[in-house]
This record gives C-alpha cells, sequence and structure tokens, in this order.
C-alpha cells in the first residue's frame, strides 16, 4: 500500500505498530474508498476519550482478541475516524493529535486551526 499524505502536504508518518493502528493495520493512518469511517486522525488517547467512546459506542479499551485488537490505554497513538475525533472535539475531550502521522483527508471534517490547537508535542526530558 502507499503512504498517504499528512496534513502538511508531506509524506505521512507513522502512528503506532504497538498496537498495530491504522484501518489496513499498517502502522500509518492511511485511508481508502473501503474506509467509510476514514480512520486518518493519528490520536495520542486518553482515559478520558475512552470513556467517552466507549459511551457512545465504540469500546476502545476491552480488548477483542477475535480481531486481533490489545484494547487501548491512555498514552496509546491510534488512528481514530476523522468524524469521531471530531465528536469528541465537541464534547471537550478530544485527544492530541500527532499532526505529521494524521493524513491529509482529515482536512475535509476537521479545520486545520483545530486540529493545531490539538497538536501533540512529546516530552523531550
Amino acid at each position: 500500500m502507499k503512504t498517504g499524505i499528512n496534513i502538511f502536504g508531506e509524506p505521512l508518518k507513522p502512528c503506532s505498530n504497538d498496537p498495530k493502528t491504522g484501518f489496513y493495520r499498517d502502522g500509518c493512518c492511511n485511508t481508502g474508498d473501503d474506509d467509510f469511517g476514514m480512520h486518518t486522525v493519528c490520536a495520542v488517547v486518553t482515559d478520558e476519550f475512552l470513556e467517552f467512546s466507549k459511551k457512545v459506542g465504540n469500546d476502545l479499551s476491552t480488548p477483542q482478541p477475535q480481531w486481533k485488537f490489545p484494547g487501548l490505554k491512555s498514552g496509546d497513538h491510534w488512528c481514530l475516524c476523522a468524524r469521531r475525533w471530531l465528536e469528541a472535539y465537541s464534547a471537550g475531550v478530544a485527544p492530541k493529535v500527532d499532526l505529521e502521522a494524521t493524513h491529509e483527508k482529515t482536512l475535509k471534517v476537521v479545520p486545520m486551526n483545530v486540529l493545531l490547537k490539538h497538536a501533540y508535542k512529546p516530552r523531550t526530558d
């Protein structure tokens, strides 16, 4: 699969290989015509977001071995659906976003200025 372009027009960086994320489970937030949810936002999930997601019908914290899904915990990087991230933003619980690993198609749903305000900045100490 060809790697996509991020929101800055540069090659898409990997989001996570542990846990392995992405609609195609390639570690990147790539998308295609078969990805109806548009899993394009590389988010750094929080307990608050995971609780919100579970309440609205998408339990991301419980392991699902039959899908090789380990369940997420706070701090994991995961490719979220752009509309779900925007829903969390509207509810005040949007997780930070790794902008270089977020696919450019996200901009069809989430404005650039909103993403920039939620930029993930890794600790350097």
